[in-house]
This record gives structure tokens, sequence and C-alpha cells, in this order.
């Protein structure tokens, strides 16, 4: 039922139908094809074509006069639906179906439905040419003579197999045999395809658009200019279109060949026509004239050695050809004429329709004088109507765009429609959030100390403070700091192990006005080394046992441990504000992992920022105590202690011992309730090996960072703790710790977009926006992977001491719009691809 040629003919004037019954038997007796059945005989694998002599095919009449114009259209609707849809038998029924729709006196629709196997496009077109011709006759007395009989299509195969035989055939199989690209019409993976097999049902489906006239003329004066056809115009605009939204440089598109090839079987009735391989390369800065010359020279050049290609003959040299083989996007043009007129009666095809081939979508246009019909034909198992309906909308505004700038770079034509462009842009970046005017972070926990003074504030094993006591540790701290040289802007390096002390010297630092440069134990001397001469420290807290591991420098270092004794002696006061909120408050180095370490500077106002849109994205104020697991070299911790500190929750600091222990750390969580905590997928998993996982995960809130999730990690978190709510976070280190948050409430049944495999990463939190853009700095698609920018009030300052750096990275924002309160005159450019899911959250891709 899916392999069918159909076409409607409207019919006007005074018809006798009587007469056209006649010219369509005689019709019949004339052409072999239309009286044909397919038979397998027992023994043979390949049906043979079996040819009924004397054939009388009924012709179905259908009586619409008197209906309304309304009622009319929908009958006709389902009647062309029935008809296309029918199952024929290829065995023994009648393979010609033909039926007469009377509309009035004077108009009729004439239906014609033949199974792919018997016709082909031009099959179509030749037998209405042949009815119109055969009616005239009859209407002028001719005669028609039966001497002249048409070349029969079992003659016709026959000799095409001896083609194929022929020296020529050779050349032509050699010529394919060289062409490497044919495969690369597998490398087409359109966005939002269900995950299916070859096995699956073909179910196309069509959705049409109409293109005005008047700029088919546009389009065509354009071809012109570039000596070649409208169809080539077409043709190339669909490449570049498939190649924006894919991202693959070479494709392959099966291109219509009707495959008559001799001027004997130009008009020949059965089925000739196939797709043909057309591959080219491209890339962003190719001019649109280049690649339109290109894809015309490759046609030309394919189309000359269409006789040859077969997918059998090509399968002889690829073992990468598949048994069931066809391109998965196509392209087929068009030029249908208005209508032919026999005397006082008009003929016109209204519709027509042929699938004789399957595909994952395939684009035909059809040109007439009203314009350019372009048609899309899916494979609903495949697609859904929606993402076809964009695809339509997507490809006309690529014409539109070429005839606006015809020499523009590829990369620079228009495909996105101004309400996308402004979902893209605008809407998903609705974050706007007003929060109380900017403070510094550690004002907030000053705020929570004088609140609530007794509360724990932080626990290291058996060791704890309350926020009455950490808040006079602070400020002892700060004191002391200041009288060596602290204050805003000046960086003071935190070389302490996981500890109370690790908490102090941080509230310490932010206290004193200073920013803190967290720095891990672990690492090896010379990173140290570097770090702290890279940032040009003055000032390092540390521990007794860490300092002896230090290399040699001019920082000065203070001991917490052994020189508690004499920072003690400094007033538990809080300090007067001398450090605004647009100072630093620290600086993070990243791993260096595509480069050398650089230093990231991030001021209060965007750890604030953070802070407030985390604690109110994730509701983390039900939240009571929260747990750190990871180094505070990297900002993944952040997005627990903070919050803990500055709303009055219990904040435990995980000793290294426990955090790589499963059994330890399940102990620890079984006596002390944890409500939230932050870590990285992967350690997670390892630390899930424990003998009582379910003893490893908070109570309240989990969340995932640092690296993609997999759906299968989810699934065993959710077995162990279904009461927990998840969320996975993105953000790299120059955006502030994170920006982007998903919540999982259920894994995701098998879908175009999840495919069982990562996450997705969500939406921006407050006062962030995020655009995924091309090379070109434009907004790509829904679905097409383009690299993520982000913007907002999180953004960091800037590298530390990296000015051409900054300015590489950190560029200017194209897309600040007056509905965006927080404006962010700089994006930040993450080298990281993602894209687009239809529901508006991002799922990530990679690097």
């Amino acid at each position: 039922g899916s392999y069918y040629a159909f076409c409607s003919i409207l019919v006007e004037g005074d018809l006798q139908t009587e007469k056209l019954g006649a010219v369509l038997q005689r019709i019949i007796r004339r052409h072999e094809i239309l009286r044909t059945n397919f038979q397998t005989l027992p023994g043979m694998r390949i049906p043979l074509q079996v040819i009924t002599d004397n054939a009388k095919h009924l012709i179905s009449e259908y009586e619409f006069r008197g209906l309304g114009l309304a009622e009319q259209v929908t009958k006709l609707q389902l009647l062309c639906r029935e008809k296309s849809r029918q199952t024929f038998d290829l065995e023994r029924g009648s393979l010609f179906d033909i039926s007469l729709v009377t509309l009035d006196a004077k108009k009729y629709l004439l239906l014609i439905c033949l199974p792919a196997l018997c016709a082909d496009r031009s099959t179509l077109e030749s037998l209405v040419q042949e009815i119109i011709h055969d009616y005239a006759a009859w209407l002028y007395r001719q005669e028609l003579s039966d001497e002249s009989q048409p070349l029969q299509y079992a003659d016709l195969a026959e000799w095409q197999n001896e083609l194929f035989e022929g020296e020529e055939a050779k050349l032509g199989r050699e010529y394919w045999r060289q062409r490497k690209d044919i495969m690369a019409f597998a490398n087409c993976q359109l966005n939002f395809a269900n995950p299916t097999t070859l096995k699956s049902d073909f179910k196309p489906e069509l959705f049409n658009l109409c293109f005005p006239a008047k700029k088919v003329f546009e389009l065509a004066a354009i071809a012109n200019e570039h000596d070649v056809s409208i169809s080539v115009l077409l043709q190339t605009c669909w490449h570049i279109l498939l190649w924006r939204l894919t991202k693959n440089a070479d494709m392959t598109i099966g291109t219509y060949c009707d495959g008559r090839n001799y001027e004997e079987i130009e008009s020949a009735l059965g089925l000739f026509s196939k797709f043909l391989p057309v591959h080219c390369h491209l890339e962003d800065e190719f001019k649109f004239s280049e690649v339109l010359k290109q894809i015309g020279e490759i046609i030309d050049e394919t189309f000359k050695w269409q006789d040859s290609f077969a997918w059998d003959q090509i399968g002889e040299f690829s073992k990468k050809i598949p048994e069931t083989s066809f391109f998965d996007i196509c392209f087929e043009f068009e030029e249908q004429s208005d209508f032919h007129s026999a005397t006082d009666i008009s003929f016109a095809i209204d519709k027509q329709y042929v699938c004789f081939d399957r595909f994952k979508v395939k684009l035909s246009c059809v040109r007439n004088s009203s314009g350019l019909l372009t048609e899309l034909h899916y494979d609903s198992s495949l697609f859904q109507v929606g993402v076809i309906e964009r695809l339509a909308e997507q490809f006309h505004i690529l014409l539109e765009s070429v005839i606006s700038k015809p020499e523009a770079a590829i990369g620079q034509l228009e495909i996105l429609s101004d309400r996308d462009r402004d979902q893209l842009l605008i809407e998903f970046n609705q974050t706007q959030t007003e929060y109380p005017p900017n403070k510094c972070i550690h004002a907030l926990f000053e705020t929570q100390a004088n609140n609530n003074p007794n509360q724990i504030a932080v626990v290291f094993e058996n060791q704890q403070l309350t926020y009455a006591e950490l808040n006079i540790r602070a400020n002892q701290l700060a004191h002391y700091l200041q009288k060596l040289g602290v204050g805003p802007e000046v960086l003071v390096g935190l070389y302490v192990e996981r500890s109370l002390e690790l908490i102090v010297g941080l509230l310490g630092i932010l206290k004193a006005g200073g920013a803190y440069l967290p720095l891990d134990p672990t690492l090896p001397q010379e990173s140290v080394a570097f770090r702290l001469q890279d940032a040009q420290v003055a000032v390092l807290l540390s521990q007794q046992q860490l300092i002896e591991l230090l290399p040699e420098s001019k920082t000065r270092w203070v001991c917490l441990d052994s020189q508690w004794n004499a920072i003690a002696q400094e007033s538990g006061a809080n300090l007067s504000r001398e450090v605004e909120a647009e100072n630093l408050a620290y600086v993070l180095f990243t791993s260096g992992s595509t480069g050398k370490p650089k230093g990231v500077a991030v001021e209060h106002r965007q750890l604030l920022s953070y802070t407030n849109a985390i604690t109110e994205k994730l509701e983390l104020s039900v939240c009571k105590s929260f747990a750190t697991v990871s180094t505070v070299a990297a900002d993944l911790g952040n997005t627990v202690i903070f919050p803990a500190l500055c709303q009055g929750g219990c904040l435990h600091v995980i000793s290294p011992e426990r955090v790589s222990n499963p059994e330890a750390l399940a102990d620890y969580f079984s006596r002390h309730a944890i409500d939230c905590l932050k870590i990285v997928p992967s350690h997670l998993a390892a630390l899930l090996t424990a003998s009582k996982p379910e003893k490893i995960l908070p109570q309240r809130r989990l969340i995932l960072g640092g690296e993609v999730c997999s759906w299968n990690l989810i699934e065993r978190i959710q077995s162990y703790a279904p009461n927990c709510l998840i969320f996975n976070h993105y953000g790299p280190t120059e955006a502030t710790v994170g920006v982007l948050t998903y919540p999982i409430s259920a894994i995701p049944p098998l879908t175009p977009f999840q495919q069982g495999e990562t996450v997705p990463i969500g939406r921006p939190i407050a006062n962030t926006q995020i655009y995924l853009l091309d090379t070109y700095l434009q907004p790509v698609p829904m679905g097409v992977p383009g690299e993520v920018y982000i913007g907002g009030a999180g953004l960091a300052r800037g590298y530390f001491n990296r000015p051409e750096l900054t300015q590489e990275r950190f560029i200017p924002n194209p897309f600040n719009h007056s509905k965006f309160k927080v404006q962010s005159s700089k994006l930040y450019r993450t080298g990281d691809l993602a894209r687009y899911l239809p529901d508006g959250n991002i799922e990530f891709l990679g690097r």
C-alpha cells in the first residue's frame, strides 16, 4: 500500500463519459503494463510479469452533483485517500484502478491509480497525454490506427538488461565503483527522528507549502544567470539546508531520474525511474554561487551514467551496501503545465503522487503558473509532523534568503523564521528575576550568625562549630589578614585540607575584603607553584603538615593550626564594609586539560546571583543539612557550601578518606541525616557499590554535575531513593558554578529526543541567558547542534591576568534585548556543543 502512482485529472466541458471509457479501454489494450500481474511460480524467487490478453477494466463512477462545495471537498479527500491507500492483489487482481467523479454538469475528476511496479511519474504524464490525444481524435472523427504499437515494457526490460552486459555498461559500473561517496547518504541523520530499524513499517505522509510565483521567477533568474536550471538551484538549497541541520559536510542525496535516457522510450509506460546519488562537500565559507555550480556539474556527471546505476550492481563492489537499499534523503522536480485542451474539453492534472522507493524525507518541487509547490514526503514512523512543518518553513526561508543575497556564504544564509528566532533568543531566555540589592556573600552569612548564633554551621568528623563560633573565628582571621595588607582585589591562597579550618579560612578571606584562591592539597608541587606564581599570591593560608610540602617562594604563609593562638588574639567582631559587590570573591584555576591552567576571576555579585538563583530553582530552603564531597579547588561544591551558610543550614565537610570509601561514607550518612548532596555522576556511581547504597543518597535533593549523566544511573538512584528529587546541573567555572538545571521527575520512555543515554542539562537559571550559535554567531534551529554561549548575571569577570584570553573567550553580546532586565554586555564562549529539544530543554552533546 505504500508504493503506488496516483493522479487526479480535472476535466471541464461537455465530456461524453461513454467515449472516455472507450478511449481508456483502448489505451489498456495498447499497453501490456496496464494489464499485467506479477506471479511467483513454484521454485522461483523473483516474480514473473504475466500479461492478460483481453482484460476489461471497469471504471468506478461517483456522483457528487448537488453537494455543497465543503461537502464535495471532504468527500473528494476521503475518496482520493481511499484510492491512493488501496492494496493491490499483484498476483491476480486488476492493477489499473480508474474512477470518474462527476462534480457538476461540466466538471469531472478522473482518478487513476496503479502500483509502483507498473508506473512512475513519467508514466502518468504520458498516460494523461495519450488520453487527451485519443479523446481529441475521437472528437475530430479521426481513425486511430493500431498499427503503430508502442514499445512494451517487457521488450524495454530486455533491452535494458542487454545494456547492462555491454561495453558501455562496464565503463558505467567502473564509474560507480569509483564513487566512494555513495554511502554518504547514510550519514544524513535528521534531528528528532524516532529510533528505529530498516525493518520498521514504511508509512509515507505528505506536507506541502506554496512558494509565490513572483519569487519563483526571481529564483529562475538567479539560476539562469549561473547557467543552471531552477531544478539545480532548488536541489542546491535542499543540500544546503540539510547540511545546516545535520552538520554533515559530506552528504549524498538521492536525486530523481526518470530513467528515459533514450528517445525511443521517452513516452513509454512502466517503471523506469530511479534515484541517483548526488554528492557534495559543503563548508561555511563556500559562496552560494560556487555551490550552485558544483552541484550542477555533479548532477550532469551523475546523469551521464544513469543507466549503469543499480543497487545490486553497486553491491558487488561494496560490502557497506545494505541488503535493502534506498536513499534516506531524496529530491525531485517537476515542471507541470496547467491544462491541455481537446476542443471544448480541457484536461488538467490536479494532483499527482508517486512513491516507488523507500525514503526518510523527500522534497518534491512542482512548478506551475501559480508558483512552486514544495511537498515534503516523510516516513511518519520516523518523524512527527511538527518537525516536517518546521523543515518546510526553513526551506522557504532559505529560498528567500538566496533571493536577497545570492552571493552570500552558505553559512550566512537565513533558515530561521522571525518566530523561531524570537523563541530561541528571547522566549527561552526569559529568566529575569528580582532579588534583594547586591550584598557580599559573607554579609548573608553574618545575618544568619546574628539570627541563629547557636545553630550548628559546619561539621567535620567529630568537630563542629556553631554560626556564632564560625563567625567569630572568621572575623579574627579577617582582622589578622587585614594587618597583612589583605583588602579588596587582594588574592589570598587557600591551601588547606578538608576540615573546619577550610571553611574558617574561606570566610575569613572574604570578610577581610580579599579574594580566595583554593589549591588542592593533592596537586603536584609544580602545579601549586605555577598557580601561586601565575596569580601573584602574596599571602597563603595553610596547615602545618602542608607548609612543609610547599615549594620555595616569596609568598607569605599563615598557618591556621600552629599559628591560631596568635590569630585568636584579634577581635571577633564583624568588620566594617570595605568590599563592594563588584570586587573579586575568588579565583579558580581550570584543570588545564585543554592547555595551560588559567585562573577564572569571579566577583561577589556573580557568586551572590548564583546562590540566590540556585537556592530558588532547587528550593534548597527545605534542606537543613548539606554535604560537600568535592575539592574546594573546583566550584562544584559551591552549589551546597554557600546556600548552606547563607540560609542557616548545617554544612558537613566530608573527609577525603570517606569520600573515596563507599562503606565509610554510608556509615557517616546513616549517622548524620543529609538533605542535600552535590556530586559528580561517576563518583556517585562508584559510591553506590556500597552494601547499603540507599544510605549514600540524600533525603531531599541530589544535584549531579561536572559531567554527562546517564539515564541508567538515574534509574539506579530512583530505585534506592524514590522520594529524593534529582537535578542535573551544568555550567563552566567562567559562568559561576552552573547556569542550566534539569529536574528529573521520572525515567522518560524511548523518544526521538531522549534515547536512554544522557540526561538533558535543562533550562537557564534566573538572570541567565543561553545561546546555541553557529560559526557566524547566529542561532541554530531547534534540534541542531550549536556551540553554547552564556550571558547574564553570573558571567565571571574574565581570566585573571590574562586579558588576551579574556577578550578571545568573553565576546561582545550581540543579543541584548530590552526585555532582559539583567543585561549582559559579554557572552562566554564555552566550546561545548548542545542542541535544543522540542520542549525547550537543552541536551549536551560534547565538546
